[in-house]
């Protein structure tokens, strides 16, 4: 018997749903770097569609501002300037290229004999893991190192929205149970008008249809030298990324429809939106914990969010509404969700019944969360690894030059 597919209205409010749960993250980082929030939400719409052109829409999956590039754009903007900066994140997109090319001439085994679950399940928990003291600053009202709400109120507001997020996730009934984040968001707004940290200023100033103020990016060698080997992270957490919504959903997307395809969209999402001036996108891990917790797999509803964030970037009231959800609100919904990605690595460890007893796979998932959480890096000139990417390289190099265990033991790998 043929599943009936859902009814329009539902599909188009899980977009909506999506679109929340991005939505700090993607303003955040354009605000953190000097970029134009609205090009960010314009950019994660169309590099969203564009990746599901290339991906034929079977992933469910919603790409938004990279963490990634925070610290090497703002380096990039004070020794290079704007325009240069913005060329140099268009041509992030060529180790992308190089990646997919890469898959497409020796296949998806070459990844699986690279990335094991010994490799993958410490990577993608670092993904989440790694994230957590943005979600704390978020839930606590700092932006960087600056207390914008105050502490105890930010924390109580967090903490209302992170409750009604649980609640509604562990016993709502109908239509409330697959929208747990809107509730939470809902409940946590409230929440925040009443603690008078709802600021409609911008609201009331906003035009109601405003154009985006394109950039203009110029091609400085430099600069871009600089900024290719960044993208180094995005790549690798793109590949845990694709793998955790896999495992997620249930399917194998490195197949179907290859990741050579996912990583290509990824890639020319990030030229086209740093051709017009936002900021680079990539796959984000907290839609993969909201696909998680909602269990609605449906990649439309991706196309949905695209949609709306295209809006949003036209409709300038729209969006100023939008920018006033307080931080604490979006901060203690991003507490369940970031570490909702760590789960689904800890469960790729599981299902693969890796051994921890195993002194070769302890030491290739020790060192790999140890460096990725503890924010290590490695820099040698202009190149720099460091975090996610960091602990990705070495988790394949472990696993690549560690011998194997004695005979007469199991790898569990």
């Amino acid at each position: 018997m043929t599943q009936k597919p859902d009814p329009t209205w539902r599909t188009a409010l899980s977009g909506a749903q999506i679109l929340f749960v991005a939505f700090g993250a993607t303003v955040l980082v354009p605000l953190l770097t000097g970029l134009n929030p609205s090009l960010a939400l314009l950019g994660a719409g169309v590099g969203t569609l564009i990746f599901q052109i290339c991906t034929r829409r079977q992933v469910p999956i919603y790409l938004g501002s990279s963490f990634a590039f925070i610290a090497p754009v703002i380096y990039s903007v004070q020794t290079w300037g704007m325009p240069a900066t913005l060329g140099a994140l268009a041509s992030a997109s060529f180790f992308y290229y190089v990646a997919a090319a890469l898959v497409k001439w020796r296949g998806v085994g070459l990844i699986h004999r690279l990335l094991p679950p010994v490799v993958i399940g410490p990577v993608v928990m670092v993904i989440g893991l790694g994230l957590a003291q943005v979600a704390v600053n978020m839930a606590t009202g700092k932006a960087g190192e600056q207390q914008v709400v105050p502490y105890d109120t930010a924390l109580a507001v967090a903490a209302i929205a992170l409750v009604a997020t649980m609640l509604t996730a562990i016993r709502a009934r109908g239509l409330l149970k697959l929208v747990p984040i809107l509730v939470g968001v809902a409940v946590g707004y409230v929440a925040a008008f009443f603690f008078g940290i709802v600021d409609f200023t911008k609201v009331h100033e906003a035009a109601w249809l405003a154009v985006p103020q394109f950039g203009s990016p110029e091609f400085n060698l430099a600069a871009i030298l600089f900024m290719i080997p960044v993208a180094i992270a995005p790549i690798v957490e793109h590949v845990g990324g694709i793998l955790a919504v896999g495992s997620v959903v249930g399917k194998d997307y490195t197949q179907s429809p290859g990741l050579h395809r996912t990583l290509l969209g990824d890639g020319l999402a990030v030229n086209v939106v740093g051709l017009f001036g936002g900021p680079p996108v990539t796959t984000y891990g907290e839609v993969t914990g909201a696909v998680m917790l909602t269990r609605n797999y449906n990649p439309v509803i991706m196309t949905w969010a695209a949609g709306f964030a295209i809006l949003m970037a036209f409709v300038g009231k729209f969006g100023a509404l939008l920018q006033t959800i307080p931080m604490p609100v979006m901060g203690g919904i991003m507490v369940l969700l970031f570490g909702s990605i760590a789960g689904i690595g800890l469960k790729t460890l599981m299902d693969a019944r890796t051994d921890l007893m195993n002194p070769r796979n302890l030491c290739i998932v020790s060192v790999t969360l140890v460096t990725g959480i503890g924010g290590l890096s490695v820099t040698i000139g202009s190149f720099s690894l460091q975090g996610i990417s960091l602990c990705g390289v070495l988790a394949v190099l472990l696993n690549l030059i560690l011998p194997q265990a004695p005979e007469g033991t199991d790898p569990a790998i």
